[in-house]
Order: C-alpha cells, then structure tokens, then sequence
C-alpha cells in the first residue's frame, strides 16, 4: 500500500522556521515528480512547491519564493520543505503529494496521484 506521511508541524510565530518531512512507503517514488500543497479554512487547495523526481529543478509559489526550500533524499525515501520567515498567511494544512513514476507534474492538485493525510502548521502574529 502506497503511504506519504507528512510530519514537523506545528505552532510557531512570525518570523520562525519549521521543516516539514514527508516520508513515503510502499513503493519507491525515486522516479517520481512531488510536490507541496497546503489549504487554509475555507480557502482551495494550493500548489507550494515541487520537486522533479531527479531533484534537479524545482518550482515554488511566488508567495513563498524565497523563504520556502524544497528538497528531497531518494535514498530515504523522503522529501523536505524547509520554511523559512513563516507569516501568519502560511497558517495552513500542508499536504505532500506523488506523481505516477516517469510522468510530468504541473502546479495543479489534479498533476498528482497520491497524498499524504496532511499537517498542520500555525503562525501567530
């Protein structure tokens, strides 16, 4: 059974760092593209960052360009998101997402295939 478990949230304040793991079993994902999305109350889901599955080119949201640094260790079968000068408009559940092996990913939810359960992650002004 395909798993991505996300973990390293939490409550911090403005201006503070957090990292976020997502670690994968089941399979090996070492060909796949993968991302980050995250979604605040009542707001839609949205695209964070991706990685591609060779961990040469990534690909951030100009929100969080910058600050926010994605990364992947294929040998651990995880992948990172280094959150730097969070803001309280980074509050959000965040999400750790799959491509199939060997297929492109966009931006868009719709581009992955699996997904984590989700952690939260709380800014306070």
């Amino acid at each position: 059974q395909v798993q991505l478990v996300e973990s390293g949230g939490g409550l911090v304040q403005t201006g503070d760092s957090l990292r976020l793991s997502c670690a994968t079993s089941g399979r090996t994902f070492s060909g796949s593209a993968m991302g980050w999305f995250r979604q605040a109350p009542g707001k839609k889901r949205e695209f964070v960052a991706r990685i591609t599955w060779s961990g040469g080119f990534t690909y951030y949201a100009d929100s969080v360009k910058g600050r926010f640094t994605i990364s992947r260790d294929i040998a651990k079968n995880t992948m990172y998101l280094q959150m730097n000068s969070l803001k309280p408009e980074d509050t959000a559940v965040y999400y750790c997402a799959a491509r199939r092996p060997l297929l492109v990913a966009g931006n868009s939810a719709t581009d992955f295939d699996y997904w984590g359960q989700g952690t939260q992650v709380t800014v306070s002004s």
